[in-house]
């Protein structure tokens, strides 16, 4: 502050100097024409802009608007609290959408009913994807599109358009075709993109054990072993439709299943690829055939490939081998076409045999 102070006098007492010593003015001589004559002997200080005191001597903002400045600025910030009498232990189970003044904690919250601890470790698997198989899908599958090229119209005839009779036609997507059944469209496929890569969505583990209905020791040795592999505690499945030829019932369990997605697939995936296929001798690998039209593929595991499970094998007594049931591995990608998750599949290390037809 005396720096300041010291300044500003200095700077006064140079003012004064110059105001004395000169009979001129400091502004140019083109601007002094343009003046008065009776103003030409007028002298003009060029320094009576120049604030008398800098912004180091400007005085202290008003402390009552300091106060109502950090008061609104806490005010946006405040955390919305749910309310105690009804919400004290648990939040609400039930959105009721944007609007509703009471609104369920994001998942990230460990009072939130959607919560999930983790992850504790990064897949290998996980790692690899993003590392290596990503980056040569897309090189793998890029096709330059030079700029101005007008794409072809794949689709054209198969999708109806609206004829624009009625109001509400505007902005309505196209129609599906004729028919339906099989004759309706699937998924079209996408090209593969920096944004579009395939990669593994889910992992879905089912055991079928059709003699539970009359034994019950088949479920619960199907539903440790989808555990054991697993690592999650599964559900039981019941049929949904009789069979009389083979003796099964509507309603009757019949087997467990779990679904494994984020780290856990990966992880799945990786000891699949890993430890248990190249232990099956006479394994041939994944039918080329095998999807559904989606990117999603599915194989099945015979009950004496279970045991080559590390889970399994290291306590292989406790389940009985003619109690030991199969499993189908349900593989869920992001691909837009059976072509899309087979290169995938392969990238992961998934061998394929058999002609591909689609």
């Amino acid at each position: 502050m005396a720096v300041s102070r010291e300044g500003a006098r200095l700077a006064r007492a140079l003012r004064q100097r110059l105001s004395a010593q000169q009979s001129a003015p400091l502004c140019a001589r083109g601007f002094a024409s343009t003046r008065p004559a009776h103003n030409a002997t007028v002298k003009d200080d060029g320094i009576a802009d120049i604030e008398s005191t800098s912004a180091f001597t400007a005085p202290q903002p008003d402390q009552n608007i300091v106060k109502a400045f950090e008061e609104a600025r806490s005010r946006d910030h405040k955390e919305r609290r749910l309310p105690g009498n009804r919400y004290q232990y648990h939040p609400p189970k039930y959105n009721r959408g944007p609007l509703h003044p009471i609104q369920a904690p994001p998942s990230s919250d460990p009072t939130a009913r959607d919560f999930v601890p983790g992850p504790f470790s990064f897949p290998r698997l996980k790692h690899t994807y993003d590392s290596t198989i990503a980056p040569d899908l897309m090189t793998l599958t890029y096709k330059h599109i030079p700029p101005g090229t007008t794409p072809p119209e794949s689709q054209k005839g198969l999708l109806r358009q609206w004829d624009g009779s009625s109001p509400y036609h505007k902005n309505r997507p196209s129609r599906g075709p004729r028919g339906g059944g099989s004759s309706r469209l699937g998924i079209i496929e996408r090209d593969i993109t920096w944004n579009n890569i395939p990669e593994i969505e889910a992992v879905t583990i089912n055991s079928y054990a059709p003699l539970a209905a009359d034994n019950k020791e088949y479920l619960h040795v199907a539903r440790a072993v989808v555990q054991a592999i697993s690592g999650q505690f599964p559900e039981v499945t019941t049929v949904k439709h009789n069979v009389i030829h083979w003796g099964v019932r509507k309603g009757s369990k019949a087997g467990a299943k779990t679904t494994l997605r984020g780290g856990a697939a990966y992880d799945f995936v990786d000891k699949l690829v890993t430890l248990v296929l190249p232990k099956i001798k006479d394994w041939p690998g994944i039918k080329a055939t095998s999807g559904d039209s989606a990117g999603n593929i599915a194989f099945g595991m015979q009950p004496a490939w279970m045991a080559y499970f590390p889970e399994i094998e290291f306590n292989y007594d406790m389940y009985p081998p003619k109690l030991m049931p199969g499993c189908d591995i349900f593989i869920h990608t992001s691909a837009t076409s059976d072509r899309q998750g087979r290169l995938l599949m392969e990238a992961l290390g998934f061998p394929f045999y058999g002609k591909v037809t689609h």
